[in-house]
C-alpha cells in the first residue's frame, strides 16, 4: 500500500464518435468535466495537450468490459486508444474498469431533467467524470493506483 498520490488526473471515456475528458483536483477529491473531443481528427494530440496544460500526474482510460468482465469490440478500441495515448504523453496511462459508467452518466443527466438527445454532447464528459471518480475512490481506499499501466504501443490483450 503506497498511500494516495497528490496530483491532477485525467479521466478518458473513449467512444466511437467522441472522447469524454474529465479531470480531478490535485488532492483527488473531486472529478469534474473538461471537454468532449471529437474522435475524428487528432483526439490523442488534444488529450496530450490537456495533460500538459493541467500538468497531469496520470491519465485513466476507461476499459468498457461487459457485465461478465469480458472484452468487447469497444474494449479493444479503448486498449488501442490508451496505447496510442501512452506513446504521446510523458505520464503514466492506466486502464480502469468502467462498467456502467455511461449508464450511470445517463442516469445522472436524466435526474437533472435532460433528455438523452439533449445530453449527447456532454454524456461522454459525465461518463469520464464517473470513471475517474471511481478510480480516485479505489486509490483512496486501497492506497494503490487503480488499473494497470499501459506501455506505449502495447497491443490489445
Amino acid at each position: 500500500m503506497t498511500g494516495f498520490r497528490r496530483g491532477i488526473r485525467l479521466g478518458i471515456d473513449v467512444g466511437r464518435a467522441r472522447v469524454g475528458v474529465a479531470r480531478s483536483d490535485p488532492d483527488g477529491l473531486l472529478a469534474v468535466p473538461v471537454e468532449t473531443v471529437p474522435r475524428k481528427g487528432e483526439p490523442v494530440r488534444r488529450i496530450a495537450a490537456l495533460a500538459a496544460e493541467y500538468e497531469a500526474l496520470e491519465i485513466l482510460v476507461g476499459l468498457p468490459l461487459n457485465l461478465r468482465g469480458e472484452d468487447t469490440p469497444s474494449t479493444t478500441d479503448a486498449r488501442r486508444f490508451a496505447a496510442e495515448l501512452a506513446g504521446a504523453v510523458a505520464v503514466t496511462v492506466r486502464l480502469v474498469d468502467e462498467r456502467l459508467s455511461t449508464v450511470s452518466a445517463h442516469d445522472v443527466l436524466r435526474q437533472a431533467g435532460r433528455s438523452q438527445r439533449d445530453s449527447r454532447s456532454i454524456v461522454d464528459q459525465v461518463a469520464a467524470v464517473v470513471l475517474l471518480q471511481q478510480a480516485l475512490d479505489v486509490e483512496r481506499k486501497s492506497g494503490d493506483p487503480a488499473g494497470p499501466a499501459v506501455a506505449p504501443g502495447q497491443e490489445p490483450a
